[in-house]
């Protein structure tokens, strides 16, 4: 629970405030009392008559009531001071910096949790341990540097790491990046980023909030919360960014099915972070790119005009926002003649628009307003333009500054001569406004945004899908591997579609399955795992010859209960796989099927429950996608039925968490008929590897 005292307190105690401003208790004192904090602030250090030339207090019970105490102390003391501090002077808010808790050894671990219940018991907030504090509008209880200015059109930034929060704010501050609060949760014993980002939902105000929210995570504890908060925030209008670090595949190694081997805990967090609208990135460069573009008035489309007095980075840039499905349109018509008239002989105007090196700022702020009321097809503008140190650019961005605040369509400003034109460029982001230095950055930071879609919308479940006979099978079936008829039973009552089959356990049969299901057949040993793997598979079967010596063969494998019996079909192999990520639920992947699989991994990824959008989204990602389409005189699949099959599939999961691996391996089909030839799911009930 984030309480008031917290982010606005009107009392704040430092315990082990110090006079050595070198010492974490020190910087503390220093950075609060010279900070933005307008109410009283206390110090406690029992060695002290006064700390920074407030007086001091040598213990707890001297102290009147106060909002917030920070707590620079070691660990063995916390649990006491905190105690006294909550019993005695009602302090209903907590930050310890202190470190030597569970990230150290057992013994650190029970007293921050004996920490959290203290905390629970008094209803108060509690941020840490193991983190640098927390910067609110109305206080900065920290003990590091950089301290921004804070600033109400910034972002909220949320980190889980505080060392590496203090390196992410260098690099935003380097580009003009803006932050109104910062939350160091270092252990989140109590409040982790989830609860922050709740806290900054609940109290979302369209008009005071800032819109633009930085997370980075070591560890997401609830992902559920992540979900629903980002969603929600995304929604009310905000733009969210974030790192998670420390995911690794080793899990990976030890499944036993094709989607068990494939997916990952990182796959996890990409879907969970695709599914909330959350763009993902992967360094503090990167995010704080990402998140100086959501800064930007928002880009309505992808196309870009790039005005640029050298050739080289606009080439570059352009390279970029091709890859990443973004587009440098090709500029025609007599409006280019126009601008080309304002220009010196040899400019260019086609896109990028290449002013060469003699460009001036009249020409730029020509430019500009050609982009923005005369090419209707640009979304946006970027523009590139340093130096070499023949002459100050004080005016290029001056033009700069006025028509980014006039202009509908953003501008994103490339100025890269951060050394040449130091005065120049600080003189510009001292005007509120933000550099992208690194043009390739940028690129991929434009990229990154577009190419991360918005949550998706809610859909009503399909009436034909029987919730009850799905429970029935996973409530009565034990550990590890379903029978082929009871997997035949989960599908079919969800409305997949499924292949006639018959199974065959003895000579008596066959002969009577086979012509009831028709020739030509596909025969399969029943029993081992990887039936291709221990040559348990026997293709086109035409008549009961065959049919009776590809049983004997069969049936001579290692582990062979019987065989399973079912029609040749022809068409395209397709796959749906899903296997359960603790904590975060099922991810679904899709792709070509049968050895492609493994061979092409052409592979996309979904969080359940997935809606159509979002499955049509994942087939379209495909790099066979064309193979789907129909090529070279070969019928295509509906993707609009693979697609439903991907939905149903997510929402039997979704009622199904029992199952933790499951593959349909092949479908197999032409047009609108798909059927599921294949298919294996795994359940675990005991929660071991949930």
């Amino acid at each position: 629970m984030v309480n008031r005292q917290l982010i606005d307190p009107e009392s704040i105690v430092v315990v082990g405030a110090s006079n050595n401003i070198s010492k974490p208790g020190g910087k503390l004192f220093h950075n609060i009392r010279t900070g933005t904090f307008r109410g009283i602030l206390h110090a406690l250090n029992p060695k002290e008559e006064s700390i920074q030339g407030v007086v001091a207090h040598r213990d707890v019970r001297d102290l009147p009531e106060t909002d917030l105490a920070i707590l620079a102390i070691p660990a063995a003391l916390c649990l006491d001071v905190v105690r006294e501090l909550a019993e005695y002077c009602h302090t209903r808010a907590f930050i310890i910096v202190s470190a030597g808790f569970s990230e150290e050894n057992a013994a650190g671990a029970a007293i921050e949790h004996e920490l959290v219940e203290l905390c629970r018991k008094y209803d108060a907030s509690l941020i840490g341990p193991n983190c640098i504090g927390v910067m609110t509008p109305y206080y900065q209880g920290v003990f590091t540097l950089p301290i921004p200015k804070l600033d109400p059109q910034g972002c909220d930034f949320i980190s889980g790491s505080g060392a590496t929060a203090v390196f992410i704010m260098e690099s935003g501050l380097q580009k003009g990046l803006r932050f109104n609060h910062v939350f160091s949760v270092g252990n989140s014993a109590q409040l982790g980023v989830e609860d922050i980002l709740q806290y900054l939902d609940e109290t979302y105000d369209h008009e005071h909030s800032s819109r633009v929210k930085v997370l980075y995570f070591e560890t997401i504890k609830d992902p559920d919360r992540l979900l629903r908060h980002a969603t929600s925030l995304i929604r009310k209008g905000c733009r969210i960014a974030a790192i998670k670090a420390g995911t690794t595949d080793a899990g990976s190694r030890a499944a036993s099915s094709h989607t068990g081997a494939m997916a990952s805990s990182d796959m996890a967090v990409d879907t969970l972070f695709r599914k909330a609208g959350i763009v993902r990135c992967y360094g503090r460069e990167e995010l704080t790119a990402v998140a100086s573009v959501m800064l930007h008035k928002a880009l309505k489309g992808k196309n870009l005009a790039i005005i640029t007095h050298a050739g080289g980075p606009a080439v570059m840039l352009t390279d970029v926002l091709a890859g990443g499905n973004m587009d440098v349109p090709r500029l025609e018509g007599p409006e280019v003649d126009q601008l080309l008239a304002h220009l010196f002989p040899g400019s260019s105007a086609s896109n990028p628009i290449d002013m060469l090196a003699t460009g001036n700022a009249e020409q730029l702020g020509t430019a500009i307003d050609f982009c923005e009321s005369s090419f209707h097809e640009i979304d946006g503008i970027i523009v590139i333009f340093g130096t070499p140190g023949l002459a100050p650019v004080f005016d290029v961005y001056d033009v700069l500054d006025r028509k980014m605040r006039s202009c509908s369509k953003p501008i994103f400003p490339v100025l890269p001569s951060v050394t040449t034109a130091r005065e120049e460029v600080e003189a510009f982001l001292s005007r509120g406004h933000i550099n992208f230095p690194d043009e390739v950055i940028l690129g991929n930071a434009l990229t990154r945004i577009y190419n991360t879609p918005p949550p998706p919308e809610p859909e009503p479940m399909p009436g034909d899908i029987h919730l009850e006979k799905i429970r029935q099978v996973i409530d009565q079936a034990g550990e590890g591997y379903l029978s082929p008829q009871e997997v035949r039973t989960i599908l079919e009552s969800a409305g997949i579609p499924v292949v006639m089959e018959g199974i065959v356990t003895g000579e008596s049969s066959l002969c009577k399955v086979a012509h009831h299901i028709r020739f030509p057949l596909v025969m399969k040993v029943s029993g081992p795992l990887h039936k291709s793997d221990v040559g348990g598979v026997a293709m086109g079967i035409e008549n009961e010859i065959d049919l009776m010596e590809q049983y004997e063969r069969l049936m001579q494998i290692e582990g062979a209960t019987g065989v399973l019996l079912q029609p040749m079909l022809s068409g395209l192999e397709l796959f749906v796989g899903a296997k359960y990520e603790p904590a975060f639920g099922h991810v679904v992947l899709c792709g070509m099927g049968g050895i492609y699989v493994e061979v092409m991994k052409d592979l996309a990824a979904g969080l359940a429950p997935i809606t159509r959008p979002e499955a049509t989204r994942m087939i379209r990602s495909l790099k066979g996608y064309r193979m789907l389409e129909g090529m070279r005189g070969q019928e295509g699949i509906d993707t609009d039925t693979y697609a439903e099959i991907i939905v149903r599939l997510s929402i039997l999961l979704r009622h199904a968490v029992e199952i933790v691996e499951l593959d349909l391996n092949p479908l197999i089909g032409r047009g609108t008929l798909l059927s599921v030839v294949d298919a294996r799911i795994r359940i675990s009930k005991t929660g071991k590897e949930k």
